[in-house]
């Protein structure tokens, strides 16, 4: 498995070469989220130390154990409820998009002291089904989160629509974080990490090319 780490990592090295893009500024997010043991330890082993993982609660009891040297990210969306354990686990949470959430974060912060790194959600599909600011109220959500929440916003992510051409989405990303001054981009996944990269991406979410398909069941 750890022959699949190396592939991915030269396929960022090579898509960064492509695109004038100085080697090393991707970072690579191994989504672990509902893998088996068995699948991560030999990528762990392999020397990543950045993981994604879409429950608190699963991340909590994956890596409580083996948290020490990592970088732990929430990619998947966060319930309200939720947020005092996701403060107090995640190095970064990449999924804030709607005020209630940005309050209570703020508030979470200035309880426990610790202040994960903050992504905003962007659904640039405006899909019904998924989390996510809406890209026309995007500028008013990251103004409120840093003026009114105190929150430092350090990137946006995304997740395109499924069988669609995602280059337009990740450049939508690129310009809503560029006119407010956002440096981090997360954006990409296993189908379509390398243009993500073509388009500015900082960090890439993959899962399936990393560890094989998910097991849902």
């Amino acid at each position: 498995m750890s022959q699949a780490l190396a592939d991915i990592q030269s396929r960022i090295a090579a898509a960064e070469a492509r695109a004038g893009r100085a080697p090393g500024s991707v970072t690579l997010v191994a989504v672990s989220k509902t893998q088996p043991w068995e699948h991560i330890a030999p990528v762990l082993d392999a020397g990543q130390k950045v993981f994604g993982e879409n429950r608190v609660q699963e991340a909590m009891e994956r890596w409580g154990q083996r948290r020490e040297g990592l970088e732990l990210r929430l990619i998947g969306p966060l319930q309200t409820n939720k947020a005092r354990e996701a403060v107090a686990f995640f190095d970064v949470i990449e999924t804030v998009d709607r005020e209630k959430l940005a309050r209570v974060l703020a508030e979470e912060i200035q309880r426990s002291g610790r202040a994960p790194r903050l992504y905003v959600q962007v659904n640039t599909g405006e899909e019904p089904q998924k989390a996510g600011i809406a890209p026309g109220e995007a500028d008013t959500f990251i103004a409120a989160c840093r003026q009114t929440y105190g929150l430092a916003v350090e990137g946006l992510m995304c997740i395109p629509p499924f069988d669609t051409d995602p280059a337009p989405h990740f450049a939508q990303l690129r310009a809503i974080a560029e006119r407010n001054g956002v440096e981090k981009l997360s954006m990409g996944m296993s189908d379509d990490f390398e243009i993500a990269i073509v388009e500015g991406a900082t960090s890439v979410r993959v899962g399936s090319a990393l560890f094989g398909s998910r097991n849902y069941g």
